[in-house]
């Protein structure tokens, strides 16, 4: 195993995959409630704005779920090649190249920006629906913890 840049520890052997799908808590979907995330994960998205060299890391964006996986959401917001984290995860072998080709039909959010301005809405007072998608994480998590 190795450390990425992040701190995140991954597999030597296996370049990250993507996601089928975007999960259905992915803070880059637009049907997602507001709230379900920590503002914290929600100020990471803005990071991946702009023209590459304005984008504020090269460090991959994992699923939130836990899974291993490349964010789908965050590969399907926008072309994954105008993404430096994409490109560098590619030249680091960190990344599976279908991440380069991703795409998805699910609504996202166009930018990080937007993304986060909607996540972050409710996110001091989490709404009845976030609370439910916040819940089934907490089991999942819990489920994959013992």
């Amino acid at each position: 195993t190795s450390t990425r840049p992040s701190g995140e520890t991954v597999s030597d052997t296996s370049p990250a995959q993507p996601r089928k799908s975007p999960c259905a808590s992915c803070p880059y979907r637009m049907n997602v409630p507001s709230g379900v995330w920590d503002e914290s994960e929600y100020s990471k998205l803005t990071r991946y704005d702009g023209e590459i060299f304005e984008q504020g890391t090269d460090a991959i964006f994992m699923c939130h779920q836990g899974c291993g996986s490349v964010c789908s959401g965050w590969l399907g917001h926008r072309p994954p090649e105008d993404l430096l984290a994409v490109r560098m995860g590619l030249l680091r072998e960190e990344l599976d190249r279908s991440c380069l080709d991703y795409r998805t039909d699910v609504p996202l959010f166009p930018t990080g920006a937007e993304a986060a301005r909607h996540g972050m809405k409710d996110a001091e007072a989490p709404r009845p629906e976030a609370m439910k998608v916040i819940s089934k994480i907490a089991r999942k998590r819990h489920q994959g913890a013992s």
